[in-house]
C-alpha cells in the first residue's frame, strides 16, 4: 500500500485557510461572509476583492512625482560657506570648491567664526539672492539667523572651462 509523505507540520500550520467553496475539487457553491447583505460570490462595488483595503488597483503603477529642478548652485554654497563658517566643518572641506585668493580669505574668516551658534540657536540661511553679473558668473547674498541676530554672507561664483563652480570671493558682514 502507498503511504503519503510525511508532512511539515509548520506549512500546514501556516498555511492561510481557504473560504468554503475554493478549495480545489469542492463542489459546493461559495458562502456569504457573515454580515454581508451582498449574495454570495459578488465583489464589492468598489471592485476590490472582499477584506481588501487598499485602494489601489492590481497592476496599477505607482504615481511619480514631477522631478523637482535641482538647486541652484548659489543655495548648495551658501549652505557649504555656512557650515565652515559656523565652525561645522572644517575649511579643507570645501577646498576644492573655492578659488586661490577666496581660500586665504575663508581661512582668516573660519578662525573668527563670524556665523557661529548664538545662544544654543544653530545659524541658518534665511534668504539666499544673486545677480548674474556675465553668464557663468553671479554675485551671491544671503541672510543668515542665529536666534535673533542675523548676519550677511555675500559671495562670488566663477564657472570654469571644466563647468564647475569656484567660489572666488567671500565676505561676511
Amino acid at each position: 500500500m502507498h503511504q503519503p509523505p510525511p508532512t511539515d507540520l509548520r506549512k500546514i500550520m501556516t498555511r492561510p485557510r481557504r473560504p468554503a467553496g475554493t478549495h480545489p475539487g469542492d463542489t459546493r457553491p461559495p458562502t456569504a461572509r457573515p454580515g454581508d447583505s451582498r449574495p454570495a460570490g459578488t465583489r464589492p462595488p468598489t471592485g476590490r476583492p472582499p477584506g481588501r483595503n487598499d485602494p489601489r488597483r492590481p497592476g496599477s503603477r505607482p504615481r511619480r512625482v514631477p522631478a523637482q529642478p535641482p538647486p541652484h548652485p548659489a543655495e548648495l554654497f551658501t549652505e557649504l560657506l555656512l557650515l565652515v563658517l559656523s565652525g561645522q566643518r572644517p575649511v579643507h572641506a570645501v577646498a576644492r570648491h573655492v578659488a586661490h585668493t577666496a581660500y586665504d580669505d575663508l581661512v582668516r574668516l573660519a578662525e573668527r567664526l563670524p556665523l557661529r551658534s548664538v545662544g544654543g540657536h544653530r545659524p541658518a540661511v534665511r534668504r539666499v539672492g544673486h545677480y548674474e553679473v556675465r553668464p557663468g558668473v553671479f554675485e551671491v547674498f544671503a541672510r543668515v539667523g542665529a536666534g535673533p541676530s542675523l548676519r550677511a554672507l555675500a559671495f562670488r561664483l566663477h564657472r570654469g572651462d571644466d563647468e564647475r563652480w569656484r567660489c572666488t570671493a567671500v565676505e561676511v558682514g
